[in-house]
């Protein structure tokens, strides 16, 4: 195998179905390895449950933006290569929009499609070697607006967003004798729209302590795009091509999705979560080629499970001293995948993440951070690629006083 780098992701695993499921949250979510649903707070954004909005402080405009870069290390059959990416991932902001009532917006990844690959066969029949090259680019992503209100200790909210993208596979086959060469060529474009809503409820425990109890759901639909296959036969000596173009009509849906959430929060010094989310993506078909038709089938993909876990410490944070305020974060996670290769299940995730939040004043009611993580992904399986992949995030969040109403005396 020969890997390169392309895209927001170089995984080969990224060929199939829409692609490679695109981190969650923000800088503070992504310290704690996407840790979300059932966390709130007033100076930052959390996106991975539209019922946080509601908790926003009333005097701030808040605006949080990310990046990433990454290294995999891929492995198959005692061969090892690395590849490098880097991207641009997010930016959301956060107001409130009346008492207790709050709202975001901004553009967030879905999915990552992005690989470039070989393989060379012998085939005794032709008497040459072939070669295979594999390559794909694309994915998704949203632009969103939520709103999330707040009655006592229970809050709601809903995300409703603009979803593009789509991707292009290509497959090449050539010989070093032979004068025909084989190739196919896999795209989609794909405009629709994506609604999700959350639930999130607070139960005091004394005057210090509270657990947040939290549920989200995201509405699965047709998404209302084609998919297409073109198979194209050239011959090298008469400069000719024939291709034949097939459609799979109606081709792509989303999967109805659920998540619950638990959290322990004592003071701002130190919170701990736990999440776990279901996608039904086994009830969905796919386009497959079969039987020399492009059509949809199903058994392709297979309902996908997350669990994580993740816990954040402030050693001081109504301190003088920057360094008592930084806080820690730390967590990890485990998924199974929602597509399948050939007759087995694609490979499970295992990952791990650590990072801090900066203040970026050192003053006590400063609330703008600079938040950096590092996270280690392994998804690995037999006799096929094995990945691991190294990854640092850093975000900036902004925390401004535009609503603070001045007094004159």
């Amino acid at each position: 195998m020969t890997a390169f780098a392309q895209g927001s992701t170089n995984s080969p695993y990224s060929q199939f179905g829409l692609g490679e499921i695109a981190q969650q949250g923000v800088g503070q979510n992504r310290g704690m390895d996407g840790l979300g649903i059932a966390l709130h707070s007033g100076n930052s954004v959390n996106t991975t449950n539209p019922a946080s909005y509601a908790y926003v402080d009333s005097l701030t405009m808040l605006f949080d933006m990310g990046l990433s870069g990454s290294l995999t290390n891929f492995s198959e059959n005692g061969v090892k290569k690395n590849a490098r990416t880097g991207n641009f991932e997010y930016i959301v902001g956060q107001f409130r929009l009346l008492k207790n009532v709050g709202a975001a917006f901004g553009i967030l990844p879905v999915t990552n499609v992005g690989y470039k690959y070989s393989s060379t066969q012998y085939y005794t029949e032709a008497q040459s070697a072939m070669s295979v090259a594999y390559t794909g680019d694309g994915g998704m992503a949203k632009a969103f607006f939520g709103m999330g209100a707040r009655l006592g200790n229970l809050s709601a909210g809903f995300n409703a967003a603009y979803l593009w993208g789509g991707y292009q596979h290509k497959i090449a086959l050539t010989s070093s004798t032979a004068v025909n060469a084989l190739s196919k060529k896999y795209e989609a474009d794909i405009s629709s729209f994506t609604l999700d809503f959350g639930l999130q409820y607070n139960l005091p425990l004394g005057k210090k302590d509270r657990m947040t109890i939290g549920a989200t759901y995201a509405f699965g639909h047709k998404l209302g795009a084609d998919a297409t296959l073109d198979i194209i036969n050239s011959n090298s000596t008469i400069s000719k091509a024939d291709t034949t173009h097939l459609r799979a009509s109606d081709a792509f849906e989303l999967p109805h999705t659920f998540g619950v959430g638990l959290s322990y929060q004592h003071l701002n010094t130190l919170t701990i979560g736990i999440d776990g989310t279901m996608q039904r993506w086994g009830d969905l078909n796919f386009p497959k080629e079969q039987d020399g038709q492009y059509k949809l089938v199903s058994g392709t993909l297979k309902d996908a499970y997350k669990v994580t876990v993740g816990t954040e410490w402030t050693p001081r944070y109504n301190s003088r001293r920057l360094i008592d305020r930084v806080k820690y974060r730390i967590g990890a996670s485990y998924a199974t995948p929602y597509y399948k290769i050939g007759a087995i299940d694609g490979p499970k995730q295992y990952s791990v993440s650590a990072g801090f939040g900066i203040p970026i004043q050192n003053q006590i009611n400063a609330r703008s951070y600079v938040n950096i993580s590092a996270q280690w992904v392994n998804q690995s399986l037999d006799g096929l690629v094995k990945e691991n992949t190294f990854r640092i995030n850093l975000g900036i969040t902004f925390n401004e006083r535009w609503f603070a109403k001045w007094k004159v005396e």
